[in-house]
């Protein structure tokens, strides 16, 4: 190979040596120039490829979006790109368009965003496009991103999932069911309990909790199943909603009599599928929804290419058979 390391630089040099400091500088200044014309030289820490924002409508201590954030980081890590990860404090969407615009005039090489209400961020997003800064949507938004301009999306069909879903309850027997939305207006939850309705074709009803406070989730769910004893089955949409829905079938005797299943996955989820008292999660990969978009940002940069559509990363499910597996994998920050 050409421009390789000369050998006899290295020699005649000895601790004893008279000019050590002089000969070391010279030495490292000629090694140097001898990587870089061998095409071998490490770029620094802070020389990244590119520099991407992300924005999600999720917070990072939620279990689902620190696995993507994990994603992200790890993406960031094989692209060699740097990244800053932002939401706001609650679910806000007026506090997300403002994170979206503040991305937008910090012009990025590129922009993430989850896309769970398209009137409230697809300004600020269309926005960004017009500055020529590519746009990935992930994790929502599969139905609306590509009216707004946005390059791809990646994450889950909802609606179909939440179908999926339905259609696993009904085979387990479930006639009449509650769908817990801790974010009724987010557009991808609500698409999920459509689709759990039409795949059970009985009876549902969903549940506003609003928001992800355990003590309200497992007040109002009690409230529902004490009021209505025919209601044979749960979907919760998440594990913050799942947790005290799966508490409050304990509390109420009712563990068994009433089926529960969840999007999503968590420590507690999971052992509560492996022994048992849940039937089944809906998993959409949040790892991938986080890796998969900085990547993609990264080789559009470098070589102009971007993937078309919806790149899916669900729905599978999580059942008694596989869920010891999945455990492990979750421990590990990847499911």
């Amino acid at each position: 190979m050409s421009g390789g390391l000369n050998p006899a630089w290295l020699t005649d040099f000895s601790d004893n040596h008279p000019h050590k400091e002089k000969r070391t500088m010279s030495i490292t200044r000629k090694i140097s120039a001898a990587l870089v014309a061998a095409g071998l030289a490490m770029s620094p820490a802070y020389a990244q490829d590119a520099r991407i924002i992300v924005v999600s409508h999720g917070q990072q201590n939620d279990p689902f979006w620190s696995i993507v954030n994990n994603g992200v980081q790890a993406g960031a890590k094989d692209a060699n790109v740097e990244v800053q990860y932002r939401a706001p404090a609650t679910f806000d969407m007026v506090e997300m368009a403002k994170l979206i615009d503040n991305a937008v005039a910090s012009k990025p090489d590129g922009i993430v965003v989850s896309f769970p209400d398209a009137s409230a961020l697809g300004k600020s997003v269309q926005n960004a496009i017009r500055r020529g800064i590519p746009v990935i949507s992930m994790n929502s938004g599969s139905d609306e991103y590509h009216k707004y301009g946005i390059s791809a999306h990646v994450g889950q069909t909802e609606y179909e999932a939440g179908e999926g879903g339905g259609k696993r309850m009904k085979a387990a027997g479930v006639t009449k069911a509650l769908c817990v939305n801790h974010e009724v207006g987010n557009v991808a939850l609500d698409l999920r309990c459509e689709g759990f309705a039409k795949g059970l074709e009985g009876s549902v009803e969903v549940i506003d909790t609003g928001g992800n406070d355990p003590t309200s989730v497992r007040t109002a769910v009690s409230a529902k199943l004490n009021a209505d004893p025919s209601i044979n089955g749960i979907l919760a949409l998440g594990p913050l909603s799942a947790l005290p829905t799966l508490r409050a079938l304990k509390e109420g005797g009712m563990l068994g009599k009433v089926k529960l299943a969840s999007f999503d996955l968590a420590s507690d989820t999971l052992e509560a599928v492996r022994d048992g008292e849940m039937e089944f999660l809906i998993d959409q990969q949040p790892f991938l929804q986080g890796y998969l978009p900085v990547v993609m940002l990264a080789q559009s940069k470098k070589y102009a290419v971007m993937p078309a559509g919806v790149v899916m990363t669900g729905p599978g499910f999580v059942t008694k058979d596989n869920a010891a597996k999945v455990i492990q994998l979750s421990a590990q920050g990847y499911r």
